[in-house]
């Protein structure tokens, strides 16, 4: 699936990958979460989520990958059917150029052509440059998300 977008003079695509393309969005997933993991096992988790309500997609620009994001989809009883936009990650020279709002524009479509009635999203906390953005686009802070390491 390939989806386009024209934004500030920018020819975009929205293209869904498929499991066996992991090895080409590491990299970038890497970069976003600083390292924290090896290649395998961010391959193995990737793999896993190809197998659950979970769509990776990559963003390119003149057909060169400019950034990737992924779609979790879930029913929530406080919100109904709902895409969960996760590990954003557009590259430095692409940001404050309109790509961001060109990928959400594709979000809330594709969502609501698969049924989902709402969005909702985590943002890590030092990230004040997406806070700001999650804001302008509508989003409202409800509360907190917390991890426990088992």
């Amino acid at each position: 699936m390939t989806i386009f977008a024209e934004k500030m003079g920018m020819n975009l695509a929205f293209n869904k990958i498929l499991k066996e393309e992991i090895p080409h969005i590491l990299p970038m997933v890497q970069e976003l979460m600083g390292q924290q993991f090896s290649n395998e096992i961010l391959t193995q988790r990737f793999s896993e989520m190809f197998d659950q309500n979970y769509e990776c997609f990559k963003i390119t620009h003149d057909e060169q990958t400019v950034g990737v994001f992924g779609l979790w989809f879930m029913t929530r009883h406080y919100a109904g059917r709902s895409c969960e936009p996760d590990h954003i990650f557009i590259k430095e020279e692409y940001r404050s150029k309109g790509v961001g709002k060109s990928l959400f524009e594709f979000i809330y479509k594709y969502a609501t052509e698969k049924g989902c009635e709402t969005s909702e999203l985590n943002s890590y906390v030092q990230n004040y440059r997406s806070h700001k953005f999650y804001l302008n686009e509508g989003y409202e802070i409800k509360g907190y998300h917390f991890l426990k390491k088992l």
